[in-house]
């Protein structure tokens, strides 16, 4: 049970790795380049537990309940994917009520302006649309096929 942990654990902290990575590259704070070498160093003390607890107890790998692992982590990885797509939805929202990005047209409509949407966040969002399909159709096929027949 302890390696399923550190798995997901794992992997969580992986993708908030990646999260701090692209938010440094894009935005170059200081902030996002020390989450990026903390997390870094977390991932390194996460992978290295886990090789020396599989190394001393392998037995520990044989008692592993694969398809709820990987049901786990197909939903952790759903989730993910799911509010990296929702705040960039809230961001882009946010910044079209903004006054310095619309004006109003000569019949008073609103006209947004190139500037609410960013180049990067429309690869991001289209990006992740097809891992969120892929991974969340495993998802919620294996959660339907519990609720079926009572086993992932």
């Amino acid at each position: 049970m302890i390696i399923a942990f550190l798995i997901i654990g794992l992997i969580v902290s992986f993708s908030i790795h990646i999260r701090y990575l692209t938010r440094y590259v894009i935005d170059k704070e200081k902030k996002y380049l020390r989450g990026f070498l903390n997390t870094a160093i977390i991932n390194i003390l996460v992978a290295l537990t886990l090789s020396i607890l599989v190394m001393l107890k392998p037995q520990l790998v044989n008692e592993l309940d694969m398809g709820l692992l990987l049901w786990g982590i197909a939903g952790i990885i759903m989730l993910i994917m799911l509010t990296i797509q929702v705040s960039i939805l809230k961001t882009i929202y946010k910044r079209a009520q903004q006054p310095e990005n619309y004006h109003h047209n000569f019949f008073g409509k609103k006209v947004l302006h190139p500037t609410v949407v960013k180049q990067h966040e429309v690869l991001t969002f289209f990006g992740t649309i097809p891992v969120f399909l892929l991974i969340g159709s495993y998802f919620v096929a294996r959660l339907i096929n519990l609720f079926l027949y009572g086993h992932l």
